[in-house]
């Protein structure tokens, strides 16, 4: 897998109140809570490696709080979350918490919540926006879920920041909607090939099928390898798979066996997102908890689980290793 290096920057922040140090500080500084955590470390006689980096969450969802997500997360069983802020408009559809409250959370919790940037794409500053927490600690950019083209100008500029930071984006396709045009993706991916990219939503998960039709958000039928996203995954070492949303759940259970199979030739490039705004963390009412249970049940291999659960996200995202963790209690 693919694992870029880290480019700090020197210039500093200039919003008030906002934090003065690099990211590299951030997470070092968040590697040293990891370790003290009780969380960490193995159980006697070596327990199995339980770590889940969740890739996909969000402040204020739905009218969550802070206090419910934290709980939320560790009945899950998640050791590190990415807390994906909404943009300055539109907060994503669902009313999630925008930049500072990722930040906020964050500074509460260090080492087990990390978070992203963001900001509307076509807006003019956009770049200087996502830049400033970036700079702050920001270890990606997203989760971009506005209306333009997936190939725009707009989604080269942030591409263009992101390879100056060292930084992954995450897109959300969703047909006719938000970043539009997957088909056309490969052209952002040819030209930027030291960005990594995670694709997530509707589009993105419903393009695993060949015959995909892309009216059809959560599709119900068999699939037919080698759809674009199959292809994406398969061509370009920077393009991963995030797993959350109920439209990840539907790409595993619509075809269970095709999902053992896709789970199993893109081990390396997929990861857990939970994406869900319930406070339950357990059972079938918790749509992460439901994804956890798909990808355990269908995973090719233990190596595989670790890869999707773990591994991948920690490789990509620059999350410090740590020792195994004892799984939290509920």
């Amino acid at each position: 897998m693919r694992k870029q290096s880290s480019h700090s920057s020197s210039s500093k922040n200039g919003s008030q109140g906002s934090p003065a140090f690099s990211r590299r500080e951030f997470l070092v500084s968040c590697a040293g809570a990891v370790l003290a955590s009780p969380l960490f470390g193995a159980e006697p006689g070596g327990a199995p490696d339980e770590r889940i980096i969740d890739i996909h969450q969000h402040t204020n969802y739905s009218g969550r709080t802070d206090e419910q997500l934290v709980r939320h997360q560790k009945i899950l069983g998640v050791t590190t979350t990415v807390l994906l802020p909404a943009g300055s408009k539109y907060g994503l559809a669902a009313g999630c918490g925008g930049n500072e409250t990722v930040v906020n959370l964050a500074r509460k919790h260090p080492g087990q919540y990390l978070y992203f940037a963001n900001e509307v794409a076509d807006l003019p500053g956009a770049r200087e926006e996502i830049g400033k927490y970036l700079r702050a600690g920001a270890i990606g950019i997203g989760e971009q879920k506005f209306d333009v083209d997936c190939d725009s100008i707009h989604i080269e500029r942030l591409a263009e920041l992101a390879q100056d930071h060292g930084v992954p984006v995450l897109m959300h396709f969703q047909h006719k909607t938000y970043n539009t045009g997957l088909e056309q993706f490969h052209r952002i991916l040819e030209k930027f090939p030291k960005v990594n990219f995670i694709g997530h939503a509707q589009t993105w998960w419903g393009h695993i099928d060949a015959k995909h039709d892309p009216g059809v958000l959560y599709p119900e039928t068999r699939v037919t390898p080698g759809g674009v996203t199959d292809r994406l995954l398969r061509d370009y070492p920077n393009m991963f798979g995030d797993l959350s949303a109920g439209s990840g759940l539907n790409s595993m259970l619509r075809d269970k066996d095709h999902a053992r199979a896709f789970l199993d030739r893109h081990q390396d490039q997929l990861m857990f997102g939970s994406d869900c705004n319930d406070t339950l963390g357990q059972g079938t009412g918790c749509q992460g908890a439901r994804i956890l249970a798909a990808i355990r049940e269908l995973a090719p291999s233990r190596a595989a689980l670790r890869k999707i659960l773990y591994k991948n996200a920690a490789g990509l995202l620059g999350i410090p290793n740590t020792p195994a963790v004892v799984p939290p209690g509920n």
